[in-house]
């Protein structure tokens, strides 16, 4: 197996240095959340065995679960064949992906010309996060 260094020159990095990750639900193949890497995450995820993001928003590192405890164990990652997008097959520790306490981010479906929502909060936020987020 390559070095991981040689891995992330394979990588189609963007303009700010970062590529789109997608965390699937390792069994069911559910779509859990899009989120955001940049070369330390992803280097972190791998030697860690655990979905680590950076957030635009903090422009800082974003350990999944390191506040709600719904870490993202790694279980397989893999690039598209741009090599511009990563997809990270996870096992979403707690069952809860998403910040709003859903089981995953993908929870509102256009019906007749309108977002509906699909799926109910499974966890209060300011019970993960002592504060609504």
């Amino acid at each position: 197996m390559a070095e991981p260094a040689t891995l992330l020159q394979d990588i189609k990095w963007n303009e700010q240095g970062l590529i789109p990750a997608i965390a699937q639900d390792w069994q069911s193949g559910e779509v859990l959340m899009l989120a955001w890497m940049n070369r330390d995450a992803l280097q972190l995820t791998i030697d860690e065995g655990r979905a680590i993001y950076w957030s635009r928003s903090r422009q800082a590192l974003w350990r999944k679960g390191e506040e709600s405890g719904h870490v993202q164990r790694l279980k397989e990652l893999r690039i598209d064949c741009d090599a511009d997008t990563v997809l990270l097959k996870v096992e979403q520790v707690g069952g809860i992906a998403c910040h709003t306490g859903r089981r995953a981010c993908f929870f509102q479906r256009l019906e007749d010309g309108a977002w509906r929502i699909t799926d109910g909060v499974l966890k209060q936020p300011e019970d993960m996060y002592g504060k609504t987020p």
